[in-house]
This record gives C-alpha cells, structure tokens and sequence, in this order.
C-alpha cells in the first residue's frame, strides 16, 4: 500500500514589518505557514519604531548632572489604547504580554490639557478627578452629562468592535449584514464628534477637551464621524498604557513570538515589486530591489497601501523598454487611491533635556486658541497653522528608563497639513542613517535664526502650504519657536536653555522613510465614505477597466467601483492580501492588530484552512454564583407598575374581544 504523500507546507511572504505586518506573520505561523518577512528598514515596528541619542559625557567635574547617558524616543505612538485587543492577540497566539516580559505601566493623569487663558484641564480614569475638573466648569448638572457621554461613548466603543473592528467588510454586500445595519445609527456615523460632544458639554472649553482625540486617525473634530468618540471613551473608562522600553516592545514581543513560530525576517531587503501570473489574476512572489526572485503561496503586503498599488503593483515597462521609455502610468485605481481624503502628517521633535521638568505631564495636550480654524488650515487648506495645537510627551514620566536619571526624554508632535506635491522632495535637509531619516543636530543655539511664513503665503491664508519644494528646515524653525515659546507662556518653563540634542521628522522625512503617500502619518482619511466596504479591501482589488477611474477618485467614483465589483467573478488578485493603517479596518495600533486577525482568518478560509484560535479559549469555569442571567420579576415600582396596569387591563380586553367576536366578525 502506497504511503499517503506529506502535505506541501504553504509558504506566505509578507511585506513590512510594521504592526499589521508583525502580528500576521505571527498568526500565520500559528496556522503552520512558512513564513518570511521582508522589511526596507534595518528596523522592526515602522512608525512603532524607536530613536535613540547617546549624550556624550561633557568633562565638566563642576557639574554632577553632566555625566551623559541614553536618551530613547519613541519616534510614532507613545500610548497604549484598546488594550482588549493587545491581549486578545497575545492570548491567541497561546502566549501573554507579561509572558513575553512586557510590562505596562497605567499613566494617571491621562492627560493635562493647557489653555491659552492660563487655565489647564487634567484628563483622568479616575472618576473623583473626573467629577471635580467638570463641575469647576460646567457644575453639576454638567457631571451628569458627563456620564451620558460615556454611556454613548461606550455604547460606540463596544459596537465598533464587535462590529467593524472584528468583522471583515469585503465589498457592498458586506454592509447589509443585519447585525451591523440594526447598529448603525446607534453609532452616529453621519454627525461629527464635535456636534455629538456639544449635546454633553456645553462649555467651548469642554467641548475641545473632549474633540481632540479625533487627531489620533488623522482628522478634524468637526468632520470626524460621531463614532470616534470610542476612543475618549477607552481612555476614560480603561485608561492610558504605556510599555516599559518604549512602544517597540509590543512590535518587539511579536516578532519574538513569530521567530519560536518559525518565522523568519529579512532586514534591509526592499522590496521592488509584487509579481503578478501573465493574466494579473493571481500573485506569484516579489521581487526585491537586490534582483532576487521569491515565490509563495500567499502574499500580505504591509507597505503603504496607496504606495504597493502605485509602485509595487504598478504596470511593469514592455520588454525591451526597461531602460528606455519611462515606466507606464499607474492603473486608474491606483490613482483613485491616490486621490483620495488623506490623514494630516506632522512635524515631530526629539528633545533630550539636561534636567527632568516637573511641569509637564507624561502626556500633555496644548490646545490653540483659534480651535476650529488650526484644523481647517491642517484638514481642508493642508496647511501649517499659524498657532498649531499640538502633543507633548514625556515618556521618562511614567518610564525611567527612557532618560539618564534627573533627565527627561520630550517628543512633540504638531500636526501639519499633508504634502500636496507628492512629488520626489528636494528642499529638505534630511539625512539617513540606519536609526533614523531625520533631522538631527548636537547642541541647540539658544537663539535660532528667525523663519517667516509671510513670503511664502498668501495674506488670505492662515498658515504654510507645506509643499516638497518649500522650506522644511525653515518652517521647522518656525513650529519649534513657536512651540517654545507656547510652553514657556502656560507652564512657566522654558525648555529652550535645555535642549542638549533635537532630531526632528516632518512630512518629507515620513515619506521617504516609510513610503507614506503624501506623508500622511495616519494614511488615508476615516470619513464615513473612506471606511468599512468604502476602505480598500483586506484581498488586493483587480482593477475593473471599465469603471475604474471613469468617475474620478470622489464618493461617486468609489460607489461605482463597489456596484461595478458585485457582478464581477475574479475582483480580486488572488493570494494577494493588504494589511495596515489605509487597508479595513484602519489606522492606529490596535486597529492594525485586529486587520492583522482579519487577513489572517481571510487567507486561512480562502485556503480551506483551520484557524487555531476560533476554538474556546481555556478559563475559569463559572460556578453558580456567577451565572449572569436577566432576572423574571422586576424589582423598580415603576416595572412593578406596569405589571399592574397590565392586570386591571386584561378583564376589559377580554370584553373587548368578546364584543368583537359577537357583534362585528
């Protein structure tokens, strides 16, 4: 009798090693794949990726803190939110953060909020703190607001995962679901956030206090859906996170678990492009920047979604051309990508000081006056406001080891407008090393050379049209002045005598360095029409030649893509899958990981495959005690009451039918 043969091993490339990247890997390996995971950078993580500065000992023995040491940045996020997901995907990787030695710390405050007028807010998971910063502002009659806040907040918050954030949406007829349909308008997504806060908070101050978090997918607070208030609520009510040895460690525990897994990373390995079969319907490899040739099964790509779709998948020169005629144009649906609503990019500074400075916070938010205006100049003029708000961090607070002791490590992140002119930047000063693309300079001059928008800009606009052939290095100098000088005016610290190293990222360094279309941090925009079926999709779309492009890249030009795609059989590049900030479900880090779990589940049902971690999760076995079940009798008078009328009603609706019964049917 004949032995049955061994089943091939699939074998899965991915593309990037960012979060979405990582935890995919990991899960496939899981699922018995071979996996390898190619990364341009001689890093882990992407944007969750660390900077780090040596300060040189400066041989004074007059000064006792002049001993030197080493400063760590985390160069993107800088806060653990969701932390359900982050366990969720630890524990079905049979695996836990503690067991991969991360430890998170609780930051409490969450946040210090500072006004212009010289009034701060403290943001807090503690309810005491919480009812007495209301009521110093909005009395108690606000406190009570507040908590019908947080019970919309949080009904958006649990919807939203088991809704959007844990189901895959894979084309129009995806939205119909009932279990999401009967949802949707309970999570408000055609109100903004701003116009859901001012129902609760009927103070301007309050309102930007509770808007702002907006930011962390890249939008205005005044065009951002009513559901992101989902993520007020999990600070509020789980509080703020934060990973001792900087946020890398998550993306570092993940790669370590792939590694036992048998997954392997190949560093500093571009990738060129993602080789399609002859007909474009199915995926075959890569090719990597070096000329070498990889075949797998399955293909995730990691990268920048609007850049894997213009470069990586862009039409390959007819033979013989390769080294003459430029390279063909992209597909339409690459440029309708290409078009649409982008997040913001930012400017982000590295600061290392010489002493620790008690007046900040772990993490602090310095709001603008001109609130609604700075965000029109980010979002609709994709400009650098004259008066930014802006996010100071300070990850020594809550993590020693991010500075020499009695030292702080700063991060400040201003948010700009996305570049306008995608095209290759010139202007800018940065230079690259194997930690990072960006600006970097030794001892900062107390006085810095001054920098004007004036020339640069219209007199009708507020702010600096952040395009490559502009300035970098002097708008730079621009937001850090006028940063300092914020800080210095609402704290009473001035930061700038203790500068003893700044390294700086804005949108041409986020561009080269990560493939960011447009340098968008947070990739594309999450307007209504910009998520769930409307977001590209988790399986790599075949471009349709009759519709695509033919009505521009608008909301009008997506729906037909969609109905165009309902009738079609091969929609889809087979074996090719995106995963990331631009792909469903979205951007940020948690958001990711739970794409990570969608691709994951999508190439194991596509292949016919088990998914380990559908089976029950091992826990305690509940005793009678702790059995939750809806209790029969009410215990309110006002249900009581109910039952009452309902009794007295009955004998006249049992009159009432027998009427009925003799004298009309």
């Amino acid at each position: 009798m004949a032995e049955q043969a061994t089943p091939r091993q699939k074998t899965a490339i991915v593309i990037g090693a960012g979060v979405g990247g990582t935890a995919t890997a990991a899960r496939l390996a899981h699922a018995g794949f071979a996996v390898t995971v190619l990364e341009k950078n001689s890093f882990t993580g992407g944007r969750c990726s660390l900077l780090h500065h040596q300060q040189a000992p400066s041989g004074r023995k007059d000064h006792d803190d002049d001993a030197g040491g080493h400063y760590r940045f985390d160069q993107g996020p800088s806060l653990l939110l969701l932390p359900r997901l982050f366990h969720q995907t630890f524990a079905e990787l049979d695996t836990s953060l503690a067991a991969e030695g991360v430890a998170l710390r609780k930051c409490e405050p969450n946040y210090r909020m500072w006004f212009g007028d010289g009034a701060s807010f403290v943001l807090s998971s503690d309810l005491a703190v919480m009812k007495r910063e209301i009521e110093t502002w909005e009395g108690v009659a606000g406190w009570e607001r507040y908590l019908r806040f947080l019970q919309e907040s949080g009904r958006h918050y649990e919807l939203s995962v088991e809704h959007v954030l844990l189901k895959n949406f894979t084309g129009l007829a995806s939205m119909l679901r009932w279990s999401f349909l009967q949802h949707l308008l309970a999570l408000h997504p055609f109100e903004s956030v701003w116009t859901r806060a001012g129902k609760y908070f009927w103070t301007e101050r309050l309102r930007r206090v509770f808007t702002f978090g907006s930011m962390y997918m890249g939008m205005s607070p005044f065009d951002a859906p009513g559901t992101y208030s989902l993520l007020q609520y999990t600070e509020l009510a789980e509080g703020i996170w934060y990973p001792v040895g900087g946020f890398h460690r998550i993306v570092q525990a993940l790669v370590e678990v792939g590694e036992r897994k048998g997954v392997v990373y190949r560093l500093s390995c571009a990738v060129e492009r993602i080789l399609l079969s002859a007909c474009g319907g199915r995926v075959e490899g890569v090719r990597l920047a070096s000329g070498e040739v990889m075949h797998a099964d399955v293909v995730v790509n990691n990268s920048d979604l609007v850049y894997a779709y213009t470069t990586l998948l862009a039409p390959p020169p007819p033979k013989g051309d390769e080294d003459g005629r430029p390279p063909p144009p992209p597909v339409p649906y690459a440029t309708s990508l290409a078009n649409r609503p982008a997040s913001c990019s930012s400017i982000s500074f590295y600061w290392a000081l010489s002493r620790t400075v008690p007046e900040l916070s772990a993490h602090n938010i310095f709001l603008a006056d001109e609130y609604k205006e700075s965000f029109d100049s980010i979002f609709k003029k994709h400009l650098i406001p004259d008066e930014p708000s802006f996010y100071v961090n300070v990850p020594s607070r809550v993590d020693e080891s991010a500075a020499p002791r009695d030292k702080d490590s700063v991060v400040v992140l201003v948010p700009v407008g996305h570049l306008v002119d995608n095209a290759a930047p010139s202007a800018s000063t940065t230079h690259e090393s194997d930690e990072s693309l960006s600006h970097a300079s030794g001892p900062i001059p107390t006085n810095p050379p001054p920098a004007t928008i004036a020339p640069a800009s219209p007199a009708s606009q507020s702010g600096l049209q952040p395009t490559t052939t502009q300035d970098w290095p002097a708008m730079i100098a621009l937001a850090r002045r006028t940063i300092l000088a914020t800080i210095a005016a609402r704290t009473g610290v001035d930061l700038t005598p203790l500068i003893l190293h700044e390294q700086t990222n804005d949108p041409v360094t986020w561009q080269r360095k990560f493939n960011l279309d447009k340098g968008a941090i947070l990739g594309l925009s999450h307007s209504f029409f910009n998520v769930l079926c409307f977001r590209p999709s988790t399986r790599a779309r075949r471009g349709n030649p009759v519709l695509d492009g033919r009505f521009g890249g608008g909301v009008l030009g997506r729906v037909a893509e969609l109905v165009g795609d309902l009738g079609r059989r091969e929609g889809c590049i087979g074996g090719l899958y995106m995963v990331g900030a631009s792909a469903h479900p979205g951007t940020g880090v948690p958001i990711c990981l739970a794409g990570g779990r969608l691709v994951a589940e999508q190439i194991l049902g596509d292949l016919g495959m088990v998914v380990p971690w559908r089976g029950e999760v091992a826990g305690e076995v509940k005793g009678p005690l702790d059995r939750v079940e809806e209790p029969v009798w009410r215990d309110s008078w006002g249900q009581w009451g109910l039952v009452v009328v309902g009794l007295m009603a009955m004998p006249w609706l049992v009159l009432l039918y027998a009427v009925c019964v003799r004298y009309l049917w």
